[in-house]
């Protein structure tokens, strides 16, 4: 195999993403990656760190796309209509890109390394979500319980919903929905 010409981090982090969605993240080797590209494995340590280092740079690739796809969500909206724009855009990422959802769970700072990326673009996913939750007048320890609320519902449902964890014949889209306004009815209106 020749080197392919314009080959960078970049490219090769959305091939990894790609066949996590793919094969899913578990299944990401570095020779998969490589034959995707095709090149050899050794010529990606020219662009990533390893499987590990890979694995930390679709974490941020991953992370700032859902900030993106929530951000946008949110614009225009406060309250009720921009949480629930941000939960739809939060659910639809992780049902389109599964394996590059599943690699953003790792937090910046849970690894001896630090990742600074991560970081940033932790912080950037969580200003939006801390800059709604501000129109129902939620500051500090408050906006940060409602940020991780919301977090969770919509990570748990998207992700049993991508695993096939509802298999009842009922409306997954209504079932969604109820979850999102229990939520608001719960701690977010006042």
């Amino acid at each position: 195999m020749s080197p392919r010409a314009g080959l960078d981090r970049k490219a090769v982090v959305e091939a990894a993403a790609a066949l996590a969605d793919e094969e899913g993240l578990e299944s990401l080797t570095l020779a998969r990656v490589a034959e995707r590209l095709g090149i050899r494995a050794p010529s990606l340590y020219n662009h990533v760190a390893g499987l590990e280092g890979l694995r930390g740079e679709m974490a941020v690739f991953g992370v700032r796309e859902l900030g993106r796809r929530i951000g946008r969500a949110a614009i225009a909206k406060s309250k009720d209509e921009a949480i629930e724009a941000i939960a739809a855009a939060y659910r639809a990422f992780v049902k389109e890109r599964p394996g590059l959802y599943a690699a953003t769970l790792r937090a910046s700072g849970a690894s001896d390394q630090p990742n600074p990326g991560l970081r940033s673009a932790e912080e950037e996913v969580v200003g939006v979500v801390l800059a709604v939750v501000a129109s129902y007048g939620l500051q500090d320890e408050e906006a940060l319980h409602a940020a991780r609320g919301l977090r969770s519902l919509v990570h748990g449902f998207a992700t049993l919903e991508v695993a096939g964890g509802f298999g009842l014949e009922l409306d997954v889209d209504e079932s969604f929905r109820r979850l999102v306004l229990a939520f608001l009815d719960g701690g977010l209106r006042r």
